[in-house]
């Protein structure tokens, strides 16, 4: 079993923007997230701790200026938490080994996949292409990753 922590160096090691977000519950711009338009097979991971998120086979096109998930790959690495700032009530959703800001789901996505959109940072994602998987200690995970 892989172990997954937030650590100091990958705190140290994080872009301004990704620190905002991560560690101070930001918001990236709409539209401007690197992993947005990535259709590339593979997993997404937390920038902090490198455990498993979400898979590109559940990623899907909102429109909402986010990488959208209908589910996670593992749903034990996510906390789900309310969120009531900005006068809404939301329900947040960080990383459990990282303590990362993720994001936020919502009850509006695909209905025929289980109506959830999880609305991602991308940030606060780092994105293991299905070719590296296996050498980066992800293979276990491959059947849920497509084949392209």
């Amino acid at each position: 079993m892989k172990s997954y922590k937030k650590s100091d160096a990958a705190i140290a090691a994080l872009t301004p923007d990704q620190f905002r977000v991560t560690q101070q519950n930001g918001t990236e711009a709409p539209g401007t997230g690197e992993h947005l338009e990535n259709h590339e097979p593979g997993i997404y991971v937390d920038i902090v701790s490198g455990e498993p998120l979400f898979a590109s086979s559940d990623k899907f096109e909102s429109g909402c200026g986010w990488p959208s998930f209908t589910k996670p790959i593992e749903p034990a690495h996510l906390d789900e938490l309310e969120d009531s700032s900005h006068g809404m009530v939301r329900t947040e959703v960080r990383s459990v080994h990282g303590d990362s800001h993720l994001g936020h789901v919502f009850p509006d996505g695909p209905s025929d996949r289980g109506g959830l959109r999880y609305c991602i940072n991308s940030a606060s994602l780092r994105f293991i292409h299905r070719d590296d998987m296996e050498a980066g200690g992800y293979g276990e995970y491959l059947d849920q990753v497509e084949d392209r």
